[in-house]
C-alpha cells in the first residue's frame, strides 16, 4: 500500500474535488468551508487557503492552519486540519486538528492512519501538546484519537477533549 499525505497546493486536480463533493458540509462538527458544486470555483478557492496557513487575509477569530491531504495509492482518502496555534475558542471545540475521511473509504483504518499523519506535521512544526476534541457520541473518532495515544481530559457539553503528548526532538 502506498501512502501519501500532500499538501493543499494552488493548483489541485479533479480527484481532490471530486473527494471534497463526496464528504459534502461534513458532519461531526467537521467543516470543510470548500466550494462543492463547481470545479471552477473550487479552484479559485485555493489561494485562500494557501495563505491562510501563511495567516494572510484570516477571518476574524482564526488562525494560520495547514490542509493535507491523504493518498492511499494514488487516491484521495482523507484529509486532515492542522491549526499552528490554539485560540480561545479552540481551545474549547476544534482543537489543534480536524480531519475527516471520505464516506466510501470509511471503516478501512484511514481516519487513525490520517490522524497519526497529522501528528507527524505537529512535531515538525514544534506542536508537543496536541488538541484534539470531538463529539461525545462520535465513537469512531473517539477510538481513531484513543488509538493515537489521546487522553481523554474532559467532556464538556457533549464535547470530549483529548491531549496527545508528543515528544520533543
Amino acid at each position: 500500500m502506498k501512502v501519501e499525505l500532500k499538501e493543499l497546493r494552488e493548483a489541485e486536480g479533479q480527484d481532490i474535488f471530486e473527494m471534497i463533493q463526496e464528504i459534502g458540509q461534513g458532519e461531526n462538527g467537521f467543516t470543510p468551508h470548500f466550494p462543492d458544486h463547481d470545479f471552477e470555483e473550487f479552484k479559485r478557492s485555493l489561494p485562500q487557503f494557501v495563505k491562510s496557513l501563511k495567516g494572510i487575509e484570516l477571518p476574524e477569530g482564526y488562525v494560520p492552519e495547514t490542509i493535507y491531504w491523504l493518498y492511499v495509492d494514488d487516491r484521495p482518502v482523507a484529509y486532515g486540519k492542522l491549526r499552528h496555534q490554539l485560540n480561545e475558542s479552540l481551545l474549547m471545540y476544534g482543537g489543534h486538528v480536524g480531519y475527516i475521511v471520505r464516506p466510501t473509504e470509511r471503516g478501512k483504518g484511514y481516519g487513525k492512519l490520517v490522524l497519526s499523519k497529522m501528528i507527524e506535521q505537529a512535531t515538525k512544526r514544534g506542536i508537543y501538546e496536541l488538541l484534539i476534541t470531538c463529539d461525545e457520541i462520535n465513537e469512531p473518532s473517539r477510538k481513531v484519537i484513543e488509538r493515537n495515544a489521546g487522553e481523554l481530559d474532559s467532556i464538556t457539553n457533549g464535547i470530549c477533549r483529548y491531549w496527545i503528548k508528543l515528544d520533543a526532538r
